[in-house]
């Protein structure tokens, strides 16, 4: 299936996505992902409320803060893909200016398969999709938020109501989010990106930009 639009929100289209979308409003993220082997229900109860994540790209680096208390499931299921090394060679495979850039497909096949069908429960949306904020994508099915991710690049507060809740914000280098390639659209084919990973991507797609390394950068208690 391919994206018309994970925002946030997994960027990124299906056709139950079109079906939802305001007239005149880009498609909203959303995630072909489907899980085969139910839902994730787990979030740590013992996690830092607040930490910061960078994701050194091939444009600069991105620090971004993640608060617990805004999404506790997404805040857990992000520290836990960013600990996996998940997101590391992860390509931004949709920018949509004004509106979002969407990652999160393993660039190796075998690695996003491992992942892809570990989708996690729904939660409240406690704050609104404004610019700068991350935000799980996600299909029209309930508990379908998997590993896709998508930075709102402007105040996208229609996807409140549709159940995308932001964990954390861009504190620097948003500049650099706005800098990513876009001419591509939204011609990234999602099927065609889960067989074949970055060979896909580097073949047809080669200016993409892309996560180099993600690490947790620090911790707040």
């Amino acid at each position: 299936m391919r994206f018309s639009c994970s925002l946030i929100l997994l960027f990124l289209f299906s056709a139950c996505a079109q079906n939802i979308q305001q007239q005149n409003d880009p498609p909203v993220p959303t995630s072909e992902e489907k899980s085969e082997n139910g839902v994730k229900t787990v979030a740590a109860s013992n996690s830092e409320n607040v930490y910061q994540v960078k994701f050194e790209t091939s444009k600069g680096d991105v620090i971004i803060e993640v608060t617990r208390d805004l999404a506790p499931i997404g805040a857990d299921h992000f520290k836990e893909l960013v600990e996996a090394k998940f997101y590391d060679g992860c390509r931004f495979f949709r920018i949509v200016p004004d509106f979002v850039a969407q990652v999160g497909m393993n660039g190796d096949p075998a690695v996003h398969s491992k992942w892809g069908d570990k989708n996690i429960q729904d939660e409240p949306v406690k704050t609104t999709n404004a610019r700068g904020t991350i935000t799980f994508a996600k299909t029209s099915q309930p508990n379908s938020r998997s590993t896709q991710l998508f930075i709102n690049f402007s105040n996208n507060r229609r996807l409140d109501g549709m159940g995308f809740a932001p964990f954390g914000k861009v504190i620097k280098g948003m500049n650099i989010v706005e800098s990513f390639y876009s001419k591509y659209g939204e011609r990234p084919d999602q099927g065609i990106i889960k067989r074949r990973g970055n060979a896909y991507l580097n073949e047809k797609f080669p200016k993409l930009d892309y996560i180099k390394k993600a690490t947790i950068l620090k911790k707040l208690n």
